[in-house]
């Protein structure tokens, strides 16, 4: 597939780095030619370094013939305007914007044909602000990741010394929680994965993912590890875009804390937020730490945008009592450096909000995508189409299916109801196929998969 990325920033960048592998012809387009340049030395992809939003840029880019454009710019006027200027002039078949803006995302119709022709628009901030609302929601887990309309969710969780599971083989699940049906995807530990079967033994440190329908999430965690008591308390520093979004969306439910540096954005906030305690001051401050009694905090979030404050804000909060904290990391260097240390959920903007341009990229019908460990992993959710005759999976068991290595069926959504991926389930078409692939080499082959042949009508 050829793709146009406009936009060489940490989004567009780890969007790069996430397809050039796949067999994409992929060109990035931005202004900054440091930028460009950083990126042509790690990765094999074309550069340009010009204005997003001019004809003649993207003429050079190659827009005339390229099935994709993801404008990704820090504008949402140049993304939209590429949009639309690829529409009209180009007939470019699929393009997708990054839009920040609430006034834009609130008005659909300004995405229509008639409009500025965005096929799809993605806002990172908001993907974010779900994505650690969640995990406030569930305080026990690293990840939480919903598929097929939230019908199923896959959680991770890190099993711990003298925890429910440690020294116990998988199969325990089963017979201990019998009325809760459930799988381990995957397994990792200390970096290295593990296919899971039944005789594996849990142990201290691992990092267990497993698959369930959501309504059943809080009965497997609780056999996973002891449930924490109930979040109440969450401190955030940095009132940014990501601050001030999760501020709205906790605090008719938790008694929510904001520290913000800038006085001015201070007084902005406290007019936004309803129920927020807008606090002015510097979240690396110990003493500011202290006085709003940071040891009775359930959930502490680092959301400014400097990784260096974030991160030393986290330690200190985690160093003066606070239960969980989650510190937003840009850098991915960094996030490979503290995760599972004494910072509890290191999180990348990027490699959150991945996924949502994944799924419009990947070839077959792919309803969804999560990248999984820092990009080192995928959950896939695919629609299984065609017949015994025409397709690799449709009527087959699951021990029938050629799998690529390190790859797991993890769950199928058949209507309203979640099958777990046991060995003897028969795959029927339409079903949504939950899919965990241990090694991102192998994404390419399990899209191949479930592809129909190309004599079926």
């Amino acid at each position: 597939m050829k793709i146009l990325i406009l936009g060489a920033g940490q989004v567009g960048s780890t969007v790069a780095e996430s397809l050039v592998g796949e067999a994409n012809d992929i060109t990035v387009v931005d202004a900054d030619a440091l930028k460009l340049q950083q990126l042509q030395d790690r990765l094999d992809l074309r550069t340009l370094t010009g204005n997003a939003s001019h004809p003649s840029v993207l003429e050079q880019a190659g827009i005339a013939d390229c099935d994709m454009l993801l404008a990704v710019t820090q504008s949402d006027e140049v993304n939209m305007l590429a949009c639309k200027l690829a529409a009209s002039l180009y007939n470019t078949p699929t393009r997708i914007a990054r839009i920040r803006a609430t006034e834009f995302l609130e008005r659909p119709e300004v995405f229509s044909a008639d409009n500025f022709c965005v096929d799809f628009s993605i806002c990172p901030e908001q993907i974010l602000t779900d994505y650690i609302a969640k995990l406030i929601e569930f305080p026990e887990a690293l990840q939480v990741l919903e598929f097929s309309d939230k019908k199923a969710s896959l959680v991770a969780v890190r099993a711990f010394e003298g925890g429910p599971l440690v020294g116990k083989p998988l199969s325990f699940l089963q017979t201990h929680m019998p009325q809760v049906d459930t799988r381990v995807a995957a397994i990792f530990r200390k970096d290295r994965a593990i296919m899971p079967i039944g005789e594996t033994v849990v142990e201290d440190g691992d990092e267990i993912f497993f698959i369930a329908a959501t309504k059943n999430i809080r009965s497997v965690l609780r056999e996973m590890r002891r449930m924490d008591k109930p979040c109440k308390r969450v401190m955030i520093v940095g009132g940014g875009n990501i601050g001030r979004r999760l501020a709205r969306a906790l605090e008719h439910n938790y008694q929510v804390k904001l520290i913000e540096y800038n006085k001015k954005a201070c007084a902005k906030l406290a007019e936004d937020l309803t129920r927020t305690l807008v606090l002015h001051g510097d979240g690396t401050d110990e003493k500011l730490m202290q006085q709003e009694h940071v040891d009775e905090i359930d959930v502490f979030c680092a959301l400014t945008n400097d990784d260096e404050n974030n991160i030393m804000s986290a330690l200190l909060a985690k160093q003066g009592g606070a239960r969980k904290v989650i510190s937003l990391i840009n850098r991915s260097a960094y996030v490979d450096l503290v995760q599972g240390g004494k910072i509890d959920i290191a999180l990348s903007p990027a490699q959150v909000t991945i996924g949502s341009l994944l799924a419009y990229v990947r070839q077959g019908d792919v309803a969804a995508v999560h990248s999984l460990r820092r990009g080192a992993a995928e959950a896939l959710e695919l629609v299984a189409h065609g017949d015994r005759k025409s397709s690799r999976v449709v009527g087959r068991r699951i021990d029938e299916i050629d799998l690529p290595r390190g790859t797991t069926i993890g769950a199928i959504v058949r209507g309203d109801d979640v099958i777990m991926g046991h060995h003897d389930v028969v795959i029927e078409v339409g079903d949504h196929v939950i899919v965990f692939v241990i090694d991102k080499a192998m994404v390419g082959k399990v899209e191949k998969l479930f592809q129909v042949n190309p004599g079926f009508l």
